[in-house]
């Protein structure tokens, strides 16, 4: 389904460079690997203006040991509540290095210490292995958080894009399990559903669109679609039906973005549990919007609506 110029936020007719060298590379099996290559270079990155630190934790699931990196406020020694991160990329590529900005934005607005696993990517090992590395790391946070002068009682899961969607997974676990408590999740934008069902699923949008999504999933249910295997709810949480005891929610998506459905549908379940949900939808926004046109200022008022929620909910449920 083409989406056409009327239909794009005024701001975002003209799509940045940027976004257009992603549009065409995330089009094409190729293109993820190349754009894997290139968030590869980027792992170690030292983010300045925040202490920067790196481990190696075991995996629990006979995996190689899950590199994480650890984000903390310069010159605080205070035990501070704990942000368990996922970077997107589709499952396919990315490392939490590319987030800093975001982390930066976090850190400022409300101290935290942020743990971000560089998770397995799909194009070298299909689900389970990111979803197994990330809750891996929630279940370390939970033993060891102590190391990193970090409460697990207050703990907060976030992720964008794909890792909303690892977000949204890893508190479906929690929540059967009850092996952590998460105090509340942030999944932005997350992708959530395999299906391609919904009317947005098809979106020929910007950045991330139609085919993006089917090379993205393809990708992450490999070996599950050649072993005939059900999609579990851990694989794509918008299978899950039972919605009731998550952690209070808050999410945004662009109007359109290819989950912006799933999205919509995502949040309405939780507020027909009662779980608290704030929710926006930016109409004509595509994928990563926000990302791309920093100086926009429907991607200011995006970045807004992330900072000022994360805020309350962080006053509320974790002060």
């Amino acid at each position: 389904m083409k989406i056409s110029k009327h239909q794009f936020h005024p701001e975002l007719k003209s799509v940045p460079i940027t976004g257009k060298i992603y549009t065409f590379f995330l089009s094409k099996k190729f293109g993820f690997k190349l754009l894997d290559k290139a968030f590869k270079r980027i792992e170690g990155k030292i983010t300045q203006g925040l202490d920067n630190k790196e481990l190696y934790i075991k995996s629990q699931h006979d995996g190689p040991d899950i590199r994480v990196r650890i984000y903390r406020p310069e010159n605080n020694h205070d035990k501070l509540p704990v942000m368990l991160y996922f970077h997107g990329g589709g499952y396919a590529m990315g490392s939490p290095e590319q987030s800093e900005d975001i982390f930066k934005g976090f850190i400022a607005k409300r101290p935290c210490v942020i743990v971000a696993p560089g998770y397995r990517n799909s194009q070298t090992q299909p689900y389970p292995a990111a979803f197994d590395d990330c809750y891996d790391t929630l279940l370390w946070i939970r033993d060891y958080a102590d190391s990193i002068n970090a409460d697990a009682n207050k703990l907060m899961v976030a992720g964008h894009s794909a890792g909303g969607g690892l977000t949204a997974a890893v508190s479906l676990k929690a929540r059967d399990t009850k092996e952590a408590h998460i105090s509340f999740q942030m999944p932005i934008y997350p992708m959530i559903d395999d299906r391609h069902q919904n009317e947005s699923s098809h979106f020929e949008s910007p950045v991330w669109g139609k085919m993006s999504n089917h090379i993205g999933w393809e990708l992450y249910l490999k070996d599950l679609h050649e072993q005939k295997k059900e999609i579990p709810n851990y694989a794509a949480p918008a299978r899950n039906k039972d919605y009731t005891n998550f952690p209070p929610t808050f999410t945004f998506v662009g109007g359109i973005d290819p989950f912006r459905d799933e999205t919509l549908k995502y949040a309405e379940a939780l507020k027909q549990e009662n779980i608290p949900v704030q929710f926006k939808l930016f109409e004509g926004c595509y994928h990563g919007f926000e990302i791309l046109n920093p100086k926009k200022q429907v991607s200011k008022d995006a970045m807004d609506f992330l900072y000022n929620n994360y805020a309350d909910f962080y006053d509320k449920y974790i002060l």
